[in-house]
């Protein structure tokens, strides 16, 4: 498995080719996903470098399907990963394994696997950092763009019932994240109620 190739071109692929309009989902994203799933695996004590080679490979294609469709972009990205991906010395069993993660970042999430449960968290790492209110609100933005949240009051609302419905899958994010996550619904809370 290549993994340096599989990296330069997807990064390559993401700059050239997603919409500017996608201020969550760019390339800064999926930069963001693989720190945050390669320091996840290692809290969890993911040491293997397949596993590792996997997980990275899995967060670089999670979501590039976006660069064809908004929506079922998880889809989208393990149709391409199917394609590509043997060119760069991935099996089928490993390419599955990839899609097998991919697809544990659609919402709502269901990872079954530890690798899937590891690379959840981090799409989803944020919502428990310092960084929250920013990237929040670039997805606000993002979404306003494509008409798919009316205000800033909807899109709060939004994340009052995303931030209660969300669990992070892993001991390790839970134990760094769920506090400030809680300490966010928390001020959304309070700021809805002025509504």
């Amino acid at each position: 498995m290549n993994i340096e190739d599989v990296e330069n071109y997807i990064l390559e692929k993401l700059r050239k080719s997603l919409s500017p309009t996608l201020y969550y989902h760019g390339a800064h994203h999926t930069d963001d996903v693989v720190a945050s799933a390669l320091t996840i695996a290692e809290a969890e004590g993911i040491v293997d470098d397949e596993s590792l080679i996997l997980l990275k490979t899995a967060a670089l294609y999670h979501d590039l399907g976006f660069i064809t469709t908004y929506r079922c972009h998880e889809e989208e990205g393990c149709r391409i990963a199917r394609l590509m991906l043997p060119h760069f010395g991935y099996d089928t069993v490993q390419i599955e394994k990839i899609c097998g993660m991919v697809m544990a970042t659609k919402i709502p999430q269901t990872p079954h696997t530890h690798l899937e449960q590891i690379i959840a968290d981090a799409d989803l790492d944020y919502l428990g950092r310092d960084d929250f209110w920013p990237i929040a609100n670039s997805l606000y933005e993002e979404l306003r763009e494509r008409e798919m949240v009316a205000d800033i009051q909807a899109w709060n609302k939004i994340q009052v019932s995303f931030l209660t419905a969300h669990t992070y899958w892993t001991a390790s994010a839970q134990a760094g994240r769920n506090a400030q996550k809680q300490a966010y619904l928390d001020e959304l809370t309070e700021i809805i109620k002025t509504y």
